[in-house]
C-alpha cells in the first residue's frame, strides 16, 4: 500500500515511517525541515529513513498548495498519515501566524489533495491539548472541548472540524487522533524530558511550573506508534465517515514521580527552582482510552520508569554524536 506520512522528520513520524516501512508498504516522507528546533535531530531521524529501497523523502511546506496539489496528483496515495504541524504551545504565545500556515492553511491542503485524489483513509494528529480547562477526568472523546487555553490547542480542536466538514460533504474516511505527552528516544529539545534530562546530567537547576502540582499522562513513542498503525487499518464507515480517538497511557503522574524517574535514570539528584504554572499550559490530561480498547484492542502501558530509561541512553549517544559532527566543522 502507498502511504504519504507527513512531518516524517518529526519525531512521531518517523517512528511511524519505520513502522510502515518494517510491514512492506511503499512510504512517501514530506517534512519541511524548518529551524524550530535542532536541525541535526531531524537530520539524525532522517538518516534512519533514507537508505530503506521502499521510502522516498520530499521536502515541501505544507503551506504550498500549488506543491501539494501537485504531489497529491502525481503519487495517488491510497492512505495518509498527517502527523506535521507547528509544535509547542508555548511558542504560539511568540510565533501565531506560524500556527495558522502550518497547522491551519497545511490541514487545508491535506484535505483537499485527499479530496480530489480519492484517498481511502486521512489519520491526522490531534493534541490532548484541545481539552483545554476540563475538569472532568479522564479526557473523553465525547466531552466537550470549546475552551482552547493556547492557539496550538485551538488550530487542533479547528483540525478535527475541517476533517470533520470534509468527511460528511466529500465522504472522506478521516480518523484524529488525540496524542498524549508522547515521549521517548528521538523525542523534541522542547520537551520536558530532554530539557530536565540536559539538566540534571549537567548539574543546572531543573524549572518545575506550577510547584511541582501538574499531573501528564506520559505515553511512550512506541505505544503511540502502535495505536497508529492499529487505527490506520480501520476506515471510518459510518454516515460521515470520522472518528476521534485518545492515546495515552490511562495512567496520570504528578511532575514529582516523573522527575523521580529521570533522576534515577541519570543516576542523579535534580536540582529545583519552584514556578507558578506557565501560559497555556493545563494542570492534568489523563485519557479514557476505552474507545481506542474496544476498537482496536490496544491500550498503552509502558511505565514512566522503563521509558525514561530508553530515554536518557538515546539522548546521551546523540549527545556525542552532536559532539563529533561539531568537532568535523571546525
Amino acid at each position: 500500500m502507498k502511504f504519504l506520512v507527513t512531518g516524517a522528520a518529526g519525531f512521531i513520524g518517523m517512528n511511524v515511517c519505520k513502522r510502515l516501512l518494517d510491514a512492506g508498504h511503499e512510504v512517501v516522507g514530506l517534512d519541511n525541515l524548518n529551524a524550530y528546533y535542532l536541525p541535526q535531530l531531524k537530520q539524525h531521524r532522517l538518516a534512519q529513513l533514507l537508505p530503506i529501497s521502499n521510502f522516498r523523502f520530499v521536502k515541501l511546506d505544507l503551506a504550498d498548495r500549488d506543491g501539494m496539489a501537485k504531489l497529491f496528483k502525481e503519487e495517488q496515495f491510497q492512505r495518509v498519515i498527517h502527523l506535521a504541524a507547528q509544535a509547542g504551545v508555548r511558542y504560539s504565545l511568540e510565533a501565531p501566524f506560524e500556527y495558522v500556515d502550518s497547522n491551519l492553511v497545511g490541514m487545508m491542503t491535506v484535505l483537499e489533495g485527499c479530496r480530489h485524489n480519492k484517498v481511502e483513509h486521512l489519520v491526522y494528529a490531534s493534541s490532548s491539548s484541545v481539552y483545554g480547562m476540563n475538569a472532568k477526568v479522564p479526557f473523553s472523546e465525547s466531552d466537550m472541548v470549546d475552551h482552547p487555553v493556547s492557539l496550538y490547542a485551538a488550530t487542533k480542536k479547528s483540525s478535527e472540524l475541517m476533517a470533520h466538514s470534509y468527511s460528511h460533504l466529500y465522504n472522506i474516511p478521516t480518523t484524529g487522533l488525540r496524542f498524549f505527552t508522547v515521549y521517548g528516544p528521538g523525542g523534541r529539545p522542547d520537551m520536558a524530558p530532554w530539557l530536565f534530562t540536559e539538566a540534571i546530567l549537567n548539574d543546572k537547576p531543573i524549572k518545575v511550573f506550577n510547584h511541582g502540582k501538574m499531573m501528564r499522562d506520559f505515553t511512550y513513542i512506541d505505544d503511540i506508534v502502535e495505536g497508529v498503525m492499529r487505527i490506520q487499518d480501520v476506515v471510518p464507515d459510518n454516515k460521515a465517515p470520522y472518528a476521534i480517538y485518545n492515546i495515552g497511557n490511562n495512567q496520570p503522574i504528578q511532575l514529582s514521580e516523573f522527575i523521580e524517574a529521570i533522576e534515577t535514570a541519570c543516576g542523579k539528584t535534580a536540582k529545583k527552582n519552584y514556578m507558578d504554572m506557565q501560559p497555556g499550559d493545563v494542570p492534568k490530561t489523563y485519557a479514557d482510552t476505552a474507545q481506542l480498547e474496544a476498537t482496536v484492542g490496544y491500550k498503552p502501558s509502558t511505565t514512566i520508569q522503563d521509558g525514561m530509561v530508553k530515554f536518557v541512553e538515546w539522548y546521551k549517544t546523540f549527545q556525542k554524536e552532536l559532539t563529533n559532527l561539531n568537532g568535523l566543522k571546525k
